[in-house]
């Protein structure tokens, strides 16, 4: 591994934390956008909902892609390309006249863009260029990080919505972003060979061990709830609180309070990482997600229930990331992280797909967004059993299956 001594730790992790930060505060966001983009151009809530869905899709299976040429050539192209690329799909969301074109910029491009500036790239390089016993710190304060660009994007978005208008707003968001990729610098890695036993030379004889291998898998299926129930939120939350008769104030502060929480969670599930199972977090995040969820579905809606809501929620958004980084990072090593993640990640935009594009299907057939609340209770439930037996033990070079 090689790394740049020009930069602190401490540099290196606020670096990455501010571009997954408004990477993902972007995407926090999309959800103010879609009262004033259907209104303004007719369209309906499963149409906006599908560009999302298609969005999360794209991420899911671009980043194991993604992760592989960053695992090969350096995290920083990756990152800056993506940060470019970003802009660009902004601008022509801003553009968009026709449902054809706003899918295409704010599913296939930004979500190509996603996949080069958050989770996957991001603590890939930070993994390696970060000394292994302060890993579990950076990726938690990373997250952190990222939480605090998810907190400053939801207000600064939504104030630019109602001075200037949604496309104006999405113009200033693409400036923004493109401008973040000069902090991609400090974030140049190289891979040069392991740094344990079970770092292997060969990227094919890794993906053979992890698909043989049934932690890796219950974590993909199980990070599937994840993604469904975060995406969901994010995008149909205001809808279902205008629904509801709150304003959009009310939305906002629910996003803002989420990004608020998100940032402590995430840090001190990083931090928990380090001392407990992972798996077990994990399958308590879960659970108690689901129990809060079906809280806020079935008690009386108030100002009062949806901050307390939004605060549990937000607490547990993101803390899922870094420990599902820390299993696969501990089961196969640092060479090939950002493959192997973005590999597991996929199941998580399986997820986040199905759960903003269901939203939309099932609120233009019931107008009513109550299946889809209760389905997100039963896959956290899932998810919950799924993750606690995993056994995180680092994997050895004499399981690798061989071809026949």
């Amino acid at each position: 591994m090689k790394s740049s001594m020009r930069f602190s730790p401490l540099a290196l992790v606020l670096a990455g934390g501010a571009i997954m930060g408004l990477s993902l505060g972007i995407r926090h966001a999309q959800g103010l956008f879609v009262i004033p983009l259907t209104s303004t151009h007719g369209w309906t809530r499963g149409e906006f909902a599908f560009a999302i869905a298609l969005q999360n899709l794209v991420w899911g299976l671009a980043q194991p892609i993604t992760g592989m040429i960053a695992d090969r050539f350096g995290s920083a192209k990756v990152i800056v390309s993506g940060c470019l690329l970003y802009g660009a799909g902004l601008y022509l969301m801003s553009r968009s006249s026709g449902a054809a074109q706003f899918v295409l910029s704010a599913g296939l491009v930004i979500g190509i863009a996603l996949s080069c500036t958050s989770f996957s790239v991001i603590y890939g390089a930070l993994s390696r260029l970060l000394a292994p016993e302060r890993r579990a710190w950076g990726l938690g304060l990373a997250g952190a990080a990222g939480g605090l660009g998810q907190f400053v994007a939801v207000p600064l978005a939504q104030k630019a919505i109602d001075g200037a208008g949604a496309e104006a707003a999405l113009v200033l968001l693409a400036v923004s972003v493109a401008v973040l990729a000069l902090l991609a610098f400090p974030l140049r890695d190289r891979t040069s060979g392991g740094t344990s036993a079970t770092e292997f030379g060969s990227l094919s004889a890794v993906l053979r061990l992890a698909s043989v291998h049934k932690g890796f898998w219950m974590l993909g299926i199980g990070f599937l709830a994840c993604g469904f129930q975060l995406a969901f939120i994010a995008t149909h939350l205001p809808a279902y609180l205008l629904d509801k008769g709150l304003n959009g104030r009310s939305a906002m502060m629910a996003l803002s309070l989420i990004a608020m929480a998100n940032i402590a969670g995430t840090y001190v599930f990083g931090l928990l990482g380090a001392r407990l199972s992972k798996p077990r977090l994990l399958a308590g995040i879960y659970f108690v997600r689901s129990a809060a969820i079906a809280a806020f579905v079935l008690a009386p809606i108030s100002e009062a229930s949806l901050y307390v809501f939004s605060f549990v929620m937000g607490l547990l958004w993101l803390g899922t990331v870094p420990l599902t980084n820390g299993i696969v990072l501990q089961i196969f090593g640092v060479k090939y992280l950002g493959t192997l993640f973005g590999f597991v990640f996929l199941g998580h935009q399986v997820g986040s797909f199905l759960g903003v594009w269901l939203g939309g299907i099932v609120f233009d057939l019931t107008r009513s967004y109550d299946a889809v609340w209760m389905c997100s209770v039963a896959l956290g439930l899932t998810a919950s059993a799924l993750h606690w037996p995993i056994q995180d033990r680092p994997v050895v070079i004499a399981a690798i299956p061989r071809p026949a």
